[in-house]
Order: structure tokens, then C-alpha cells, then sequence
């Protein structure tokens, strides 16, 4: 019996496991201070349990995320048949000196090495501190287009 989506342990699905190590940034969705829906491109760290991620201390996501902390996140692909990971959770801020160190991950994950550790070098010139999001999984949905099609599908 497939797993049902909302199901936490759609985490350690393989395809779900691609999609938290791809290339492709996640897109967080959040409400914003004036009650409008915002969703925002994000560089990402999955560290086994949770996503991080780093933003300046001036980003405006920070203060709708203080007002309601619930989000959504998405994590797809470009390629046929598409995948997509959807992650809800309650969005938990940190700051911290100089750059959130899963951000650095994620720089040599989407950049490489070398030019990851140039752009944390640059925004080090740039930016004395940063702030953590994470977000702890509480909900999952896994899309694949093989075998886990969107449940407004007859199949």
C-alpha cells in the first residue's frame, strides 16, 4: 500500500532524497504582513531532519515570518516525468554573526566548491551577520508523475 501524502516518512523516498540534494532552489511560500500570499526562490540545506536556510537580517520575509511562522515549501525538477517534494512546517528564525554555515553548504552545492566558497567570501564583505530559518517537516506530499500522480487525477 503506497505511502499517503502528508506521511513524514515521504522524506526518505528516493525521489524526495534527489529532489533535498538538486540544483533547483526551493520556493518557500509564506503569508506576508499585509495578509497576501508571497512565494520567494531560496537557496537550501537539507541536514537530514530539517531545511535551512540563510537570509540578510533586512529581508522582508523575516518580519511576516515573526507575524505567522507556518509555511510551505516546494523542491521540484525541470525533467520529464516531474517530481515534486512539498514540505509544510513552522518556520523558526536565528541570527547569527557572519554567514549561516548551512548557507556555505548550500553555495558549494549549487556553485561548486571553488565559486561557493568565492560567493561566502563575497557576502562575508558584505553582510556582518545573517539570519537561519529552519523549518522541521510537518507535512509532506511527494509528486513523481510515475507512480504518486496529484490526487485530482483519475487514476
Amino acid at each position: 500500500m503506497p505511502v499517503k501524502q502528508g506521511d513524514l516518512s515521504l522524506l526518505q523516498n528516493p525521489a524526495s532524497q534527489e529532489l533535498l540534494q538538486s540544483k533547483i532552489p526551493a520556493r518557500l511560500a509564506y503569508v506576508a504582513t499585509d495578509g497576501t500570499p508571497r512565494v520567494v526562490p531560496i537557496w537550501f540545506h537539507w541536514n537530514g531532519t530539517e531545511i535551512v536556510m540563510g537570509t540578510p537580517p533586512k529581508a522582508p520575509k523575516l518580519k511576516s515570518l515573526a507575524r505567522n511562522p507556518k509555511v510551505a515549501i516546494t523542491i521540484d525538477n525541470n525533467e520529464f516525468p516531474h517530481k515534486v517534494l512539498l514540505i509544510r512546517g513552522t518556520a523558526r528564525t536565528e541570527h547569527l554573526n557572519g554567514v549561516v554555515p548551512e548557507y556555505a553548504l548550500a553555495a558549494d552545492r549549487y556553485f561548486g566548491p571553488d565559486q561557493g566558497k568565492a560567493w561566502i567570501a563575497q557576502m562575508g564583505k558584505m553582510i556582518s551577520s545573517m539570519v537561519r530559518i529552519t523549518v522541521t517537516p510537518e507535512w509532506v506530499g511527494l509528486l513523481d508523475f510515475k507512480s504518486r500522480f496529484p490526487s485530482a487525477l483519475p487514476l
